[in-house]
């Protein structure tokens, strides 16, 4: 059994509901209110099946037992006692005892003293912006862009924002030396990117298309033609997800035409969005061209600067393959082949340790195979795909997530199937689905 099960026997925790009163106590001790509750069933899938929580519930489970999540789902005997050490800043039993400052207060009052210091620096030069005051907004812009795909939009909103502003004062502000400007747009158009991308991510196309425009404006003054088609690409996307197919197709042929002559993996993500934008249209042609087009690139990319940032910037394999399928289904195709397909890329981000493991993308595939199953007339296999999205907690359920499902359950509609058992339940928690994320910021 789970040492986390035998802790939860322990104290008398064999009900989702006793576990929620300990869990809230503990995410009031860590100052987290509001952070995301677990359901009752993924609470009894920890306990009775041994399923590892996510990363979002984990340091709230680490405060309320005293241990690692490491050390709670490590397997042990009913007989042995295991050799866990509790982590004494966050062991229930030392929350009073009189041993000074505890882990999360320190770590609190210390990211205090960095913003007061980071302030300092950012304002120091009265007269002209400091090398140090630049290298410290590389290391925020590529911490942004690594923890952008992998984490909820709720934990890193508010950091991106600051950030955003911080370069667009000094921007702002005539400090800057002319040879700084290109480097400061630069970081200026990857900012408004992530910005523009969390509005998407919220469902406001409005405000994630002009934020576009900005660091589409921002490219242009940094003369980076690898950015400018990026943020076609971003325009693309947008309308993508907005069921606006023929401007997404425009921009992405726009974005594509800017970076025909580059090296590095943007324009392989242009004529992924290309093809997926034409699959809505019902573009057959379209869509087996520009993968055909994007498969025979692959072979002959060289790195650049964008795909050395990582995260949005680049366009791995695993994302080429999700996109390869993902138009493929959208156009109705079920084949054994395409299943196989759509298999290996869930595959490919089923590592949350590899670096280019992303959520919305294991999801968005793992939604694909689902379509694909239903298109081949297999229900069950459709219901198991899409399981681990539906259990997503609601902070990481963005809008692409969402439209990605609500496809799912459109389909459902349209099979010979529709009327069975699993698909009339299956098409419920769909639309359960879709309206329950009060933890996304905007909602």
């Amino acid at each position: 059994m789970l040492f986390f099960r035998r802790i939860c026997e322990k104290q008398g925790i064999r009900h989702p509901d006793d576990f929620l009163v300990k869990y809230r106590e503990a995410a009031a001790q860590l100052g987290c209110e509001k952070a995301d509750v677990p359901a009752p069933k993924t609470i009894e899938a920890w306990i009775y099946e041994g399923r590892k929580p996510q990363r979002v519930f984990r340091p709230v489970l680490v405060e309320m037992f005293g241990y690692s999540i490491d050390d709670l789902w490590s397997e042990i005997t009913e007989e042995v006692t295991p050799p866990f050490v509790p982590l004494t800043d966050t062991s229930p039993a030392a929350l009073h005892a009189d041993i000074g400052m505890s882990l999360s207060e320190m770590k609190r009052t210390g990211a205090m003293a960095v913003r007061r210091s980071k302030d300092f620096l950012l304002g120091v030069d009265r007269d002209r912006v400091g090398d140090d005051t630049l290298g410290l907004l590389d290391d925020e812009v590529l911490r942004l862009v690594i923890e952008y795909p992998r984490v909820p939009l709720s934990l890193i909103w508010s950091n991106l924002l600051e950030t955003h502003d911080q370069v667009f004062r000094l921007l702002d502000g005539g400090r800057v030396r002319p040879s700084q400007l290109r480097d400061l747009y630069f970081k200026g158009a990857v900012l408004s990117f992530l910005v523009a991308k969390g509005f998407n991510d919220m469902e406001d196309p409005h405000q994630a298309m002009t934020m576009t425009r900005v660091a589409s404006a921002c490219a242009r003054d940094a003369e980076h033609r690898g950015l400018i088609a990026l943020t076609d690409g971003l325009k693309s996307l947008i309308a993508y997800w907005a069921d606006r197919p023929a401007d997404a197709y425009h921009y992405a042929c726009q974005g594509a035409e800017t970076a025909a002559n580059l090296n590095g993996t943007v324009g392989l993500w242009l004529l992924g969005l290309k093809a997926r934008a034409a699959a809505v249209l019902g573009d057959d042609e379209t869509v087996r061209m520009a993968n055909e087009q994007a498969a025979d690139r692959r072979e002959r990319v060289v790195a650049d600067d964008l795909d050395s940032l990582g995260g949005l910037f680049t366009y791995a394999e695993e994302k080429q393959l999700y996109y390869k399928v993902e138009s493929d289904a959208l156009l109705g195709h079920g084949s054994a082949q395409l299943v196989a397909q759509a298999e290996e890329a869930v595959k490919g981000f089923s590592n949350p340790n590899s670096p280019n493991w992303a959520f919305g993308d294991l999801a968005g595939a793992q939604c694909d195979l689902a379509l694909i199953h239903l298109h081949g007339g297999s229900l069950d296999g459709a219901a198991e795909a899409i399981r681990p999205v539906l259990n997503l907690p609601a902070s990481h359920r963005n809008n692409g997530i969402v439209v990605s499902a609500m496809r799912v359950r459109n389909a459902l509609a349209q099979t010979p199937a529709q009327t069975a058992l699993v698909a009339q339940d299956l098409s419920a928690e769909i639309e359960t689905f879709q309206v329950s994320r009060p933890a996304l910021p905007g909602r």
